[in-house]
């Protein structure tokens, strides 16, 4: 059965393979094997960790192809932004001016350099394979992160977001790149992606403390401020039908949006149900649910498949049960998709 579950170091090479597919505007798969696997071993500490609060490690999940056994697809769930490097955004502020003398009136944006120490919980690095798309594994992919964080609660922030890709052109430039954060950084975009995830130092050191206004800019570059990736559109649908909403935050490189939910409003986490294995049988009937079903086997543990639900108790397909080491009485979490 296909399985989306924990992060193992053992995976290094396959995930490897896998960011190296990943394009440009993915900023926080630009990593190479030593950065990666330090987000890996982070991770493998996370699932492990006994302790109550929030911390910014990451949650790391990955898609395992049941033939090949490949890693071919993943996603991440980071547990709080900020901390000893913060997060940037520049938040976006609409004022209003008049002059009685002129009789004239002027709505004006500018872009305010915001930083956060004590953030809330992030979403982000999701990528699947092209010729694994379809089939619901995409949006299981990455509805398993609520389940991870409804199933963790107290592991994670009491509000969620997810910087969205920004708008970039066919031959690669990102206009808001090219007209603002570019004049400050002035190095490749590519190479300044990867090293945010890195280290956020440079952002400090180079981006300016005062207010950029909109007004200055081309209008093309207006026009693509908060605008996503035509790429990332069925991705910020998704999240818009699970309660999350268009902040005035945008990403300092790209000028994506960034999306926002109070963690207890999403409605994929209210969706989360914790279950009991109530039977474990060949095949199920017609009237099963399709659901994300989870377990807690090494930290966490799933697989999109059916089962029939009697109030908080389902039964099981035995192929699922042994994928997922569950049993008669086990206890497990299931997410309707």
């Amino acid at each position: 059965m296909w399985i989306v579950r924990a992060v193992r170091t053992s995976d290094l090479d396959s995930l490897c393979s896998l960011v190296a597919l990943a394009t440009q505007g993915l900023t926080s798969l630009q990593l190479d094997r030593d950065q990666l696997l330090d987000r890996v071993e982070q991770s493998v500490f996370a699932f492990s960790r006994r302790g109550m609060s929030p911390r910014g490690e990451p949650f790391v999940l990955v898609m395992v192809e049941p033939e090949s056994g490949q890693i071919v697809g993943t996603s991440t769930v980071y547990a709080k932004t900020g901390g000893y490097q913060p997060f940037y955004v520049y938040q976006r502020v609409v004022s209003q001016h008049r002059s009685e003398q002129l009789g004239v009136g002027q709505t004006r944006e500018r872009l305010e350099l915001q930083r956060t120490h004590d953030g809330p919980t992030e979403i982000g690095s999701l990528f699947l394979r092209q010729r694994c798309r379809g089939d619901g594994r995409g949006r299981w992919l990455s509805l398993a992160r609520f389940a991870l964080i409804a199933g963790m609660r107290h592991r994670f922030a009491d509000r969620v977001i997810a910087e969205m890709r920004g708008l970039a052109l066919s031959d690669g430039t990102v206009p808001f790149w090219e007209a603002v954060t570019s004049r400050f950084i002035p190095v490749n975009f590519a190479v300044a992606d990867t090293l945010s995830t890195v280290s956020k130092q440079f952002i400090e050191e180079m981006m300016p403390q005062y207010p950029i206004y909109a007004d200055l800019l081309p209008a093309e570059v207006r026009a693509a401020i908060g605008q996503v990736h035509p790429e990332t559109k069925p991705a910020l649908a998704m999240l818009q039908k699970e309660g999350f909403a268009e902040t005035d935050q945008i990403d300092i490189f790209d000028g994506g949006p960034v999306v926002s939910c109070e963690t207890d409003k999403i409605k994929a986490v209210q969706r989360t149900q914790s279950v009991t294995v109530a039977s474990v049988i060949d095949k199920l009937s017609k009237e099963s649910d399709r659901v994300i079903l989870v377990s807690d086997k090494d930290g966490f543990t799933s697989t999109l498949t059916s089962v029939v639900s009697i109030g908080d108790e389902v039964s099981i397909a035995s192929s699922a049960a042994q994928a997922l080491d569950l049993d008669v009485g086990s206890a497990c979490w299931v997410l309707p998709i």
